[in-house]
């Protein structure tokens, strides 16, 4: 099956199309409908009448764009009409949506005269709190987006024109600094002289470049003073006219330091690109075939060619999906007036930052694990990495601030953290950790040292603040693995092989010796195995916490600190925990790392140090013990252990706390059976410490509720141990270490406490 025939399945597949209007609040209910329409949605309604504001407080205002088209320049198809080009204007609200969480409504107008349409939009403007223009021809669009930016009091971007323009700007920044030319020097020809052609000559020169240095060319050759004096060209290429000599796109790019294609596939040849300057810069955008082909671009040349198109089988895709959601998320929390040349500059700035910062791993996956760092193949960041929101949104609602397009002004810092809860609610419970965390960072040994993600990790968690890492392992290979992953930073390192550890020796002899170690293998174990010097390094306090794991079996690395750092005093066993958040509900399940078969006692004693890990998450814990019985519905050795564990804690006078059980899963987690059938037990609201009766039924649990109820899932954290000690799931991402590493800095700053 070919390419167009899957995407007419993917597209009929019930329900038709790719969006659908979901409901915000409860609807399950005669009040619930009564405060919904009528009569209840009155008093907001008053309350709008008396100040317009009011609607970006009671309605979808303040988060919905109209994204507007007349079909007449659908990207590839040309002027197919607005009925047509409905499954395109669906498909931008898709991407507003999966990358920034703006809600979109499509609308396709069936026509063509100008005036009319901008009337058509701008009656709009109650409805939205900004307007995208989609695929309309040139030059109309151009007085459309001028004419309607005037009259409307909301933003309106005509994505078309400066979605390029912003993204290969983006771009042109970094391959300036990489071909080691300032953009005030840099000679620019343009193939194609459209909508989008025009913005991004317009932002080349908001960006520095010289408009005497831009050369455009048409279908009939390069926009000469001559050519417009005769009235060849319309106004608004004539502000690009050169006075220079007649010619054609191969007389244009001689000597030029950079091209940039938005015209059609192929019409720029190998020699064309040795005509250019010394490490030319090559944005060959036309879709779906560019104006010369990558391979072909870089075989023409023996010095470094930067090239850049449309597609995503190349590297530097230029592509819009990295501008449009972000600019207008910005846009729209700080209610600005409209998008400026300082919030697009702002955009393009913050992705051209963006490139050159270390990759997550998730992003690498996602593009078959190819090489990704700052360099001649990646000079704009990939459409997928999530970090594109928390930096061009913020910068864009920044610049409105500063610019005056801004309504009201926005705490970055606090901005951030929103935007995080947008991408769900496992970022915003380790946002709570980190900032804590940074609050007052504490030394982190990271036993696998000279793994390129621990080093990658530690320095995320130095350049953050939220951790001071030491690497453990040999000095030069971390060193020379730090340098060619482009980390600008000097970590403290601890190297076996080259320094005097053997007082870290003879404590592990002295810990161990009654255990059956001597001193020679104590020796051998703190000089071969990071695990033991990382575990005495905290034993004796020159480390506040530990990471292990990464490239060991659980076990192997949890013996290791068990051994020497042991449980805490009031401990007699350690625990695995996983946070896990299902939509905007959040659990903590335990065990499901460690312990086999628990007792009563055991179960008693994870359920409490679970509930203090869920307050270091600024979770109030309220605690449920599972089983597949409810309180005693059935009775056997099984079902008694939970039941005997909530006995304890209930006699307990330490425990301040919400307990119960013993209980079935359903029960613990759904209000109407808890408070319905079982209104005498302790929980009034449903648990958010869920307790598995063995670690078979925690670990079965919480990896049924990740792969089938789609939770994020945040650990293994280690609970019960003397010092902070988490051990890592072997491949777990740069991520996954740094969100545990904060973990660990706030149980030190507990501890010390």
């Amino acid at each position: 099956m070919g390419l167009d025939e899957d995407a007419l399945d993917y597209h009929s597949s019930e329900p038709p199309g790719k969006i659908e209007i979901a409901t915000t609040k409860s609807t399950n209910t005669q009040r619930d409908l009564q405060l919904a329409y009528s009569p209840g949605v009155a008093a907001p309604c008053r309350r709008i009448d008396e100040n317009a504001d009011d609607a970006y407080r009671y309605t979808t205002k303040g988060n919905l764009v109209g994204v507007v088209s007349n079909g007449t320049a659908v990207l590839g198809l040309g002027d197919i009409g607005a009925q047509a080009s409905k499954p395109v204007m669906e498909g931008k609200g898709v991407l507003f949506k999966r990358f920034a969480d703006i809600d979109v409504f499509d609308v396709e107008l069936d026509e063509h005269d100008t005036d009319a349409l901008i009337d058509a939009v701008a009656a709009m403007e109650p409805t939205f709190g900004g307007i995208n223009l989609e695929d309309i021809s040139a030059p109309e669009c151009f007085r459309m987006e001028a004419e309607l930016g005037d009259r409307m009091d909301i933003p309106v971007f005509h994505d078309d024109q400066h979605g390029t323009a912003i993204i290969s700007g983006a771009a042109l920044l970094n391959a300036a600094e990489l071909a080691g030319k300032n953009i005030e020097d840099m000679r620019i020809v343009f193939s194609g002289a459209g909508a989008s052609a025009i913005a991004t000559a317009r932002f080349y020169v908001s960006l520095g470049a010289r408009k005497e240095n831009i050369l455009m060319c048409d279908s009939s050759g390069i926009i000469t003073e001559q050519r417009a004096a005769a009235g060849d060209v319309n106004e608004y290429k004539q502000q690009f006219a050169r006075d220079v000599p007649e010619g054609d796109l191969a007389d244009a790019m001689a000597d030029a330091d950079v091209f940039v294609g938005l015209s059609v596939g192929g019409i720029v040849d190998q020699e064309m690109v040795r005509s250019m300057n010394e490490n030319p810069v090559i944005f060959a955008m036309a879709n779906p075939d560019p104006e010369i082909d990558y391979e072909s671009a870089k075989a023409a040349r023996e010095d470094t060619v930067i090239m850049g198109t449309g597609r995503s089988d190349y590297p530097n895709q230029v592509n819009n999906v990295l501008g449009f959601p972000f600019i207008f998320r910005g846009a729209l929390d700080v209610r600005a007036t409209d998008i400026n040349e300082e919030m697009k500059l702002a955009a393009a700035e913050a992705l051209a930052d963006l490139a050159r910062q270390d990759v997550p791993d998730a992003v690498v996956k996602a593009y078959g694990d190819q090489p990704l760092q700052f360099g001649p193949e990646y000079i704009i960041p990939k459409p997928v990495d999530p970090r594109v929101l928390f930096e061009v949104a913020p910068a864009v609602a920044q610049a409105a601030v500063e610019s005056g397009a801004a309504r009201r002004e926005v705490d970055t810092g606090e901005y951030v953290e929103r935007l995080e809860a947008r991408l769900g609610k496992s970022r915003e419970m380790m946002r709570v950790v980190l900032n804590k965390a940074k609050s007052d960072p504490k030394c982190l040994a990271l036993a696998e040292g000279t793994d390129e993600k621990m080093i990658r990790a530690a320095f995320q968690l130095q350049e953050q603040g939220i951790a001071r890492p030491v690497l453990i392992g040999d000095a030069d290979e971390i060193t020379t693995t730090a340098d060619r992953l482009g980390l600008d930073f000097e970590p403290e390192v601890v190297d076996p092989e080259n320094g005097d550890y053997e007082e870290y020796a003879e404590r592990l002899y002295e810990l161990r010796r009654r255990e059956g170690i001597t001193r020679s293998e104590a020796t051998e174990l703190i000089e071969n195995n990071t695990n033991y010097l990382a575990s005495v390094m905290v034993e004796q306090d020159d480390a506040d916490a530990m990471l292990t794991g990464l490239t060991h079996h659980y076990p192997s690395a949890l013996r290791p600190p068990l051994e020497v750092i042991g449980t805490a005093p009031e401990a007699d066993y350690a625990a695995g925990v996983y946070l896990l958040t299902v939509q905007n509900r959040v659990v903590f399940c335990a065990d499901t790392t460690v312990n086999l078969d628990p007792g009563a006692d055991v179960l008693a004693e994870i359920t409490q140090h679970t509930a203090d890990l869920a307050r270091d998450f600024n979770i109030e814990p309220r605690a449920a013990l599972l089983s597949y019985s409810n309180f005693g519905s059935v009775d056997n050795a099984g079902t008694a252990k939970p039941r005997e564990a909530v006995e304890q804690l209930h006699a307990d006078p330490s425990v301040d706390f919400p307990v119960d059980g013993e209980m079935q899963a359903d029960t613990a987690v759904v209000e109407d059976i808890l408070q319905g059938t079982y209104d005498f037990a302790q929980l009034d609201d449903p648990a958010n410490v869920l307790v598995f009766p063995n670690l078979e039924a925690g670990n079965i649990g919480y990896k049924l509720l990740q792969r089938l109820g789609g939770a994020e899932a945040i650990g293994p954290m280690l609970v019960g141990m003397d010092k902070p000690v988490h051990v890592l799931q072997r491949g777990d991402e740069v991520k996954d270490i740094v969100n545990l590493g904060g973990v660990a800095v706030v149980d030190a700053q507990q501890q010390e406490e």
